[in-house]
């Protein structure tokens, strides 16, 4: 997967998606303060079906130190939802 940054209204918030297999995958990055998303500080990664209208579900370990590592789950998490089916 190829993640790419989200361009929105709000510059302080950091975004970016990618999707493959028919699941759509999200790391955000927050602090606990400042501006952007608020939560524990770090990279934060999810994950939900493309075609089913269901919330996201956060990948296990997130918030994650590197967007790399995040990433590294992202792709960890697609190889596990993709063998289950």
């Amino acid at each position: 997967m190829q993640f790419s940054r989200v361009i929105n209204p709000v510059g302080d918030m950091q975004i970016w998606n990618a999707s493959g297999d028919g699941f759509s995958f999200v790391i955000s990055y927050e602090s606990r303060s400042g501006p952007g998303l608020h939560g524990a500080p770090g990279f934060v990664a999810s994950w939900r079906p493309l075609h089913d209208n269901r919330g996201a579900v956060k990948v296990i370990g997130s918030p994650f130190k590197t967007f790399e590592a995040a990433e590294e789950a992202c792709e960890t998490m697609l190889g596990y939802l993709t063998e289950r089916h």
